[in-house]
């Protein structure tokens, strides 16, 4: 089954739906969200995707990310898609939204109005091998120390959203 994006305009106003990676071919804007999980020790559930993913297999990355179907608001997929990639949800309570450009391999780009949103868990996930191969619990500064000494193994997009979500908490 093929999956759809909901193409925007700066405003989030809808201008139609793409196939998913004939939307990161063409790097038209579109919808997606990130969701960070804490546990209450304040350490962030980060995910090593899957080898199988068609991009930035292997990489660590939030918890989990992706695009809210058509009719379906961010909230609404942000907990679907943190179900079937982690095996687990907890409330969410919705931060901030920005606008990000990255190119990825395969001459892939995401273009995305994403949505961030936080949530906490102090449990195991259950994770799903087709999306997801490992996950740790990292302190911010820990992570930050790493990004900056090993960009190379996290996604092009995390990055750009973790120093945007560190920005967003130090306001």
């Amino acid at each position: 089954m093929k999956e759809f994006v909901v193409l925007v305009d700066q405003d989030d106003q809808k201008l139609g739906l793409m196939e998913k990676q004939q939307a990161h071919v063409a790097g038209l804007l579109h919808r997606a969200f990130s969701v960070f999980v804490f546990n209450s020790k304040g350490e962030l559930m980060i995910q090593q995707r899957a080898a199988t993913k068609y991009h930035s297999p292997t990489l660590w990355t939030n918890t989990c990310c992706s695009h809210p179907r058509d009719k379906e608001t961010y909230e609404e997929a942000a907990h679907r898609r943190l179900q079937e990639e982690m095996g687990f949800d907890c409330e969410l309570e919705y931060k901030f939204n920005f606008i990000y450009k990255a190119h990825l391999e395969n001459d892939l780009t995401e273009h995305e109005l994403d949505h961030v949103f936080i949530g906490t868990f102090d449990d195991e996930p259950n994770l799903n091998p087709d999306e997801v191969m490992a996950y740790r619990w990292v302190e911010l500064d820990d992570l930050k120390k790493d990004i900056e000494k090993n960009p190379q193994n996290y996604t092009a997009w995390f990055k750009i959203i973790f120093e945007h979500y560190v920005s967003y908490i130090e306001e």
